[in-house]
């Protein structure tokens, strides 16, 4: 404590150093930045001494698992283990005992009272006494002399049943200490499922006894790096080979995790894909495949009994080393192009009295969902089992937005919400420019923790069908164990808030200042977590009455010094000030950035405020938009803001296998210098800049200009987010605009705002 070693020999002579000391200390222990936030905390007068003497009891000898916990979490290694009676006296300790009463407030009920001679910790089961000893475990890592622990009484429980994380081990094989070093962090963190994907093309990951090879050779391929062996001819290689890149889990190590996972109050999901996803297996076992023949698709052929005999002696190993009640079957992005043309598939249909291969899908679900109904499990699956008709008992994790979700609930099934725009946690967290390659897209933690997982639309009765939320870590761009904790940290804290509390006890500023005690915690635990940039964030929002922008600007480093300026200078410490929100008229430039010292200044960020003479203007569109990115309907390309890093922001309009296509009215005539318009391109998930850009224009709607034709030379094959405005002189009066972007690719095409100067 560098403050009371300066100031010793002057205490020394005030004799104050004792009083000083123990103030200092206190103060030490005086940190209650818990997330997620709990449901009541009351702060009380003194600290406990975590002392490696203490005994802890507990009331019930099959607490024994819950104390070892406690203690490896307190550092307590000589502490020992006694069974209490709840009628005697107590003794200094740490008292750990079930109270099923407390069920009749809630379900997940906790509390822990702290005070100077005693912890207690008293939960309505064995499952929510782990969530309190998890919480203690929490506090103590928060402080910084973990000696001292504040009194307290605190009493918590859950929004949501379901608090999940998903990791992809299919793309990248992470090894068994990472993933039980992920399951304390989720634990500490009062998460409780584990959703383990272990199959996919690029790899299988579970040793299934009946079929050696989906681990001998599924599990291996040619390259560490997705990407590289994506852009390959996707080949597998077998177990051994010095060239190959993978690994797998025995049944063995997948137990051990259970085991290891149950103790601290999680349970693991396990995915098996069905029926896509799925070239691995098809490459080995062909026979299961259409056509008979490896590396030719990813689905198994439904027409064919021996996929259903594979599928359901698979699964039958699988329920043995898994007891969680939901087995993941994944479902998604399954092609049915195979099956229309297979003579088996098509004899199902005829047969089985099925419209077409939408149904197909349906119907192996359903089959698959007998088979675990049958053994006890349900059957969870990617928002994809909804075409074709959803089987009875099957829940559906919402991925594709909250429309599959919705659609779900209102149908009455369980629902895990789980969409991109959200809860991928593959995306950029910030600048994509600062980053690692990313998949894509953009969503900053202040983006996850303004997610409500009950949709608006729901009823009452039917948002009771919401049983959570989920971060999903999808591998394909990260290749590292340091790189996956750094996609998930800290993001993961502000999803595991709002899987615990109701949104009204949510608040942004709040969480964000208890963040900041957490890096600490994060550093102890040795994750590798994003760190904060000294980079700002310039957000505008149109107001059609006030005729003007207004503008905000946050920071991701806590408390910084924001400076700004609107005319074109780059700021520095004697700019303006940042104080909160303001409006500006027209289209200006501002910048921004923090104030690092007296000599040095982050990097400057800028944006255009474009309140521009097209806002509010009619737009016909000539080729439809997207429905999957319709952003803010017609009036997205003249509501006067701009889109951000992903397309996901409700601000980037999309087309998909279409032309931009559209005609603009302005309100009345206007003199326009130029008209600029913003499109994106990001290669990984299909997104392409227009291969040209027409424009023209009209006074009358009639008579309209010669094209103006302008191009660009970007490559299609740039990895990197580029945002490309593209750029055309007008130098008349006008009203009407005609605008075609030339979707060459036929993929994705994303434009933001359609802007126009005046002269």
């Amino acid at each position: 404590m560098p403050l009371v070693k300066s100031f010793l020999p002057i205490l020394k002579n005030c004799g104050l150093l004792f009083i000083l000391s123990v103030s200092v200390i206190d103060l030490h222990a005086q940190n209650f930045d818990l997330i997620p936030k709990p449901v009541a905390l009351e702060r009380t007068n003194g600290n406990f001494k975590v002392d490696d003497q203490l005994s802890v009891y507990i009331n019930k000898m099959n607490l024994e698992d819950h104390a070892v916990l406690l203690k490896a979490g307190l550092g307590l290694s000589n502490a020992s283990i006694k069974l209490s009676n709840d009628s005697q006296t107590r003794d200094n300790g740490i008292y750990l005992s079930i109270d099923k009463q407390k069920a009749n407030i809630h379900k997940d009920y906790y509390q822990i009272d702290i005070t100077e001679d005693q912890i207690i910790l008293i939960g309505a089961s064995k499952s929510s006494l782990l969530l309190a000893v998890n919480r203690l475990v929490q506090l103590n890592l928060l402080q910084e002399n973990r000696d001292l622990l504040p009194a307290i009484s605190l009493i918590d429980y859950p929004r949501f049943d379901y608090r999940g994380l998903h990791i992809d081990v299919s793309r990248h094989f992470f090894p068994v200490p990472f993933l039980e070093k992920m399951i304390d962090m989720m634990a500490i963190y009062q998460l409780n499922t584990f959703h383990w994907h272990l199959t996919d093309g690029p790899g299988w990951r579970l040793e299934i006894k009946e079929y050696p090879l989906l681990t001998q050779k599924a599990a291996f391929r040619t390259h560490g790096v997705w990407k590289d062996w994506w852009d390959s001819s996707r080949q597998y290689m077998h177990e051994g080979d010095p060239q190959a890149y993978g690994g797998y889990y025995t049944q063995e190590e997948a137990a051990a995790l259970v085991e290891y996972a149950g103790k601290r109050g999680i349970t693991i999901i396990p995915e098996i894909e069905i029926p896509g996803h799925s070239e691995e297996v098809l490459a080995f076992y062909p026979e299961l495949s259409c056509s008979g023949k490896p590396y030719t698709q990813s689905e198994f052929c439904l027409g064919n009994e021996k996929t259903f005999e594979f599928l359901e002696n698979v699964l039958a190993e699988v329920i043995e080393i898994f007891p969680s009640e939901y087995i993941h079957i994944g479902g998604d992005e399954a092609s049915k192009k195979a099956w229309s043309t297979c003579k088996k598939c098509q004899r199902r249909i005829d047969e089985e009295g099925l419209d077409d291969e939408e149904e197909l899908q349906s119907y192996g679900i359903r089959r698959i969902e007998e088979f675990l109904s049958s053994k006890g499990r349900k059957l969870l699956g990617w928002d994809e089992i909804l075409e074709g008709g959803l089987a009875p008992g099957a829940t559906v994790m919402s991925w594709r937005g909250e429309n599959g979700g919705i659609a779900s609930a209102k149908a009455g099934h369980e629902v895990i919400m789980t969409p991109g725009a959200y809860c991928y946690f593959d995306k950029y967290q910030t600048n994509p420019a600062t980053q690692p390659l990313a998949i894509g897209g953009y969503l900053p933690i202040d983006k996850v923790y303004s997610y409500d997982p009950v949709p608006q639309v729901l009823t009452k009765e039917e948002g009771k069908l919401i049983k959570g939320v989920q971060a999903n870590v999808w591998t394909e761009y990260i290749s590292s164990q340091e790189h996956a904790e750094y996609m998930i940290f800290p993001r993961l804290l502000a999803l595991a808030e709002v899987a615990w509390i109701a949104p009204e006890e949510k608040e942004w500023n709040d969480f964000f200042k208890r963040l900041q005690s957490h890096y600490r915690l994060l550093q102890l635990k040795g994750i590798n977590y994003y760190r904060p940039i000294a980079e700002v964030t310039i957000k505008s929002v149109a107001d059609t009455i006030k005729q003007a922008s207004l503008v905000s600007i946050s920071a991701e480093r806590y408390g910084a010094d924001i400076r700004y300026t609107l005319d074109g200078t780059d700021p520095d410490k004697d700019s303006k000030i940042y104080n909160g929100p303001f409006y500006e008229k027209g289209i200006k430039e501002i910048k921004a950035a923090i104030v690092l010292s007296d000599e040095e200044m982050g990097p400057v960020n800028s944006k255009e405020l474009v309140y521009h003479l097209g806002v509010g203007s009619e737009v016909k569109y000539l080729q439809g938009y997207s429905q999957k990115y319709a952003a803010q309907g017609d009036k997205t390309l003249v509501n006067g803001m701009l889109g951000n890093f992903t397309y996901s922001d409700g601000q980037w309009q999309g087309f998909e296998g279409k032309d931009l296509d559209v005609e603009i009215r302005l309100n009345e005539p206007e003199m326009i210098s130029d008209v600029k318009v913003p499109f994106m391109q990001i290669i990984g998930p299909g997104v392409f800049l227009p291969s040209e850009l027409a424009v023209s224009w009209s006074l009358d709607g009639r008579e309209f200009s010669e094209p103006k034709i302008v191009t660009h030379n970007i490559s299609e094959s740039n990895p990197d987010l580029i945002i490309y405005v593209f750029e055309i002189p007008v130098g008349e009066k006008i009203q009407y605009l005609r605008v075609h972007g030339k979707n060459k690719k036929r993929a994705f095409l994303f434009a933001d705002e359609v802007v126009f100067y005046g002269e």
